[in-house]
């Protein structure tokens, strides 16, 4: 009743590279727009 699971799915198998790039992209580039707009907004920018 014991078997060895050999496939390796892409939830399992180990990567290099960061999983979604462009979305990472995105998110820190409105990240940066939302504390621009925070900061305007609480008068620390002019």
């Amino acid at each position: 009743m014991t078997t060895k699971a050999t496939k390796t799915t892409g939830a399992t198998r180990p990567s290099t590279t960061p999983p979604y790039p462009y979305r990472t992209g995105w998110f820190l580039f409105l990240l940066a727009i939302n504390f621009l707009v925070a900061a305007y907004y609480f008068h620390i920018l002019v």
